[in-house]
């Protein structure tokens, strides 16, 4: 079990000083290093790495670290002040260099690796190896674990350098994607989704990196051009980083048998992830055996959740394979995702993705995932034949456990008290046929309209033909009476029904769970475009705007950025779609 330090009163953390008496090293003091590691973590070129569950790294500084910024929101709910983002000590440790660090902080960070496997099936290819034994945080950098106000929390830098899991690239991320995870990451917080979360953002002001990518305007599916990009680190923060994937390396080499401590070390990373993540819902004191049933069962109910919650915001994960599928239930890992403007389920924001990644096959996907976790579970349980009945059960009952977050997402994005098969089938086709914008039509159907007058804001062109844009209207009005009628305010003898208060009250339910604001790619691109040129104030306009995401905001906000998405940036390319995020 975890050992976690004396915590200190909730007074604010305003140096690094006072952020260093709060570390606790968790995964580096409870699991296994990797035996052929170097003790001072300078081990930045790619190699096999065989048994242990991390492997200690230094990060790479970046040169010149400039300030971006940092979520006032994440520092305010940790006790940061403020002023520690741009203060000299806090600037370098989150830029990479912990060289210097106040004791008991470590001058070294930490790395692990993982498995792949895409859609359910098991890759090796992705290593360059061909083993799986080189694959893992190839630039993500673990620095730091802290235990503030009775909850743990690590520090990783997206960025950070080179580690042995690098597949000889360059451990850098640019400013491009380093903005957008930032962005996305607060904006799911505000949107009630589970997920890391970000911390700051630091551009170097003089060491780019060269990466594909789309000229402007371009309407390519692949990258056409080369482009220099300033390279930027950005810190993200969870209770724990282990996904499925690193559960499926450890579940793999105990089912080979592939080393003596195979089967060790994965019931110790099982067994750390429960104290991570499950720790408030699962008995320390029961078996191991009885602990890794109830572990399946609490992933699946929030895997489930998760994902659900994902469709109800529009947001599409792009490559949701094993490595980016988070065991602790949220959202990690902000490479090509994207939020959907016009309502398609088979919208897929990554080129590379498919459609077994599109918007509404992700809970397909989830399930995969979740097979992928069990298979990574069952060698801990081969002498307990009735757990592993009971985890067989789990993994066959998942398509019904999202079967039903989903029809219960629906109803609630509908107002409903339930789910309605009839209603929302026509809805779909609807929004497909006419088409619609997904965020815009859902907030526009929270006012609780009379007539689509109101629908029609978030409505697309469809036809030029007057007659066709008149059928598709009159099924719309059909469809808007059957809603009212299911939600109780028109059919019905009863006035007070049909009240003013009874209709705002149900709008004010709706929109609480049908943002208005949406971090759309259009919206993204000049914010990191500007930034490259040391202009940050969008950025921050951007990360005010969308960590409000249900709010009314002012009328100018509203016009900027509550609208249909202009034709010109439709397929184009790294707006519309990209094929990488680097």
């Amino acid at each position: 079990m975890i050992k976690r330090p004396p915590q200190k009163t909730a007074s604010t953390i305003s140096t690094l000083n006072d952020l260093a008496t709060l570390v606790n090293y968790s995964l580096m003091d409870s699991l296994n290093c990797d035996p052929e590691a170097t003790v001072n973590g300078h081990d930045h070129a790619p190699r096999q790495v065989f048994t242990g569950h991390y492997v200690p790294v230094t990060p790479t500084p970046i040169e010149n670290p400039e300030y971006v910024a940092h979520s006032k929101n994440l520092f305010r709910e940790l006790g940061f002040a403020d002023s520690m983002a741009q203060s000299a000590d806090f600037v370098r440790v989150f830029s990479g260099d912990i060289a210097f660090v106040p004791e008991p902080m470590r001058k070294v960070g930490w790395a692990c690796g993982y498995a792949l496997s895409i859609f359910g099936t098991e890759y090796v290819q992705q290593c360059p190896f061909q083993t799986g034994n080189g694959y893992g945080d190839g630039r993500a950098i673990s620095v730091l674990e802290a235990v503030i106000n009775s909850q743990r929390w690590e520090m990783q830098l997206k960025g950070g350098g080179r580690t042995p899991y690098c597949r000889g690239a360059d451990g850098r991320a640019v400013l491009r994607s380093s903005v957008r995870e930032f962005l996305a990451q607060e904006h799911m917080h505000a949107l009630g989704v589970p997920t890391s979360r970000s911390l700051s953002l630091y551009v170097s002001k003089t060491e780019k990196v060269r990466r594909p990518w789309y000229s402007e305007g371009s309407h390519s599916r692949d990258p056409d051009t080369l482009v220099s990009d300033a390279v930027a680190i950005s810190t993200r923060v969870a209770h724990s980083f282990i996904r499925v994937g690193q559960l499926e390396l450890f579940g793999r080499r105990a089912r080979k048998k592939e080393h003596p401590q195979a089967m060790e070390e994965l019931e110790q990373i099982v067994l750390h992830l429960i104290d991570r993540e499950y720790g408030d819902v699962i008995d320390q004191n029961l078996a191991t055996s009885e602990k890794v049933v109830l572990l399946a069962r609490e992933f699946r109910g929030r895997l489930t959740s998760l994902v659900a919650n994902w469709i109800r915001v529009g947001y599409c994960q792009g490559n949701f394979n094993s490595d980016n599928c988070a065991a602790g239930g949220f959202t990690l890992d902000y490479g090509p995702f994207g939020f959907c403007d016009v309502f398609d389920p088979q919208y897929q924001p990554w080129t590379g993705g498919g459609h077994h990644f599109s918007f509404l096959n992700q809970p397909e996907a989830a399930e995969r995932n979740f097979h992928t976790f069990c298979s990574a579970l069952r060698p801990l349980l081969t002498a307990h034949q009735d757990c592993l009945i009971e985890l067989d059960e789990i993994q066959s009952d998942f398509p019904k456990a999202i079967q039903t977050q989903m029809k219960k997402m629906w109803a609630s994005k509908l107002g409903l008290a339930t789910f309605n098969q009839g209603l929302f089938s026509e809805l779909e086709t609807l929004m497909v046929q006419t088409p619609v914008d997904y965020t815009i039509f859902f907030r526009q159907l929270s006012t609780v309209p009379d007539s689509i007058c109101v629908l029609k804001k978030s409505f697309y062109k469809a036809s030029d033909c007057e007659a066709d844009l008149e059928g598709i209207y009159k099924r719309w009005e059909e469809w808007l009476t059957k809603w009212q009628t299911l939600v109780g305010i028109v059919g019905t003898t009863d006035a007070t029904l049909t009240t003013h208060g009874v209709r705002e009250e149900l709008s004010q339910q709706m929109k609480l769970v049908n943002p208005k604001y949406s971090l759309r790619e259009w919206f993204v691109v000049p914010a990191y475009q500007q930034a490259a040129a040391g202009n940050y104030s969008l950025l921050r306009e951007l990360q005010e705007v969308m960590t409000q995401p249900y709010a009314e905001q002012s009328k100018d906000i509203e016009e900027k950025y509550y609208q249909l998405k202009p034709l010109q940036f439709f397929e184009v390319g790294g707006s519309s779609y990209y094929s990488c995020s680097s």
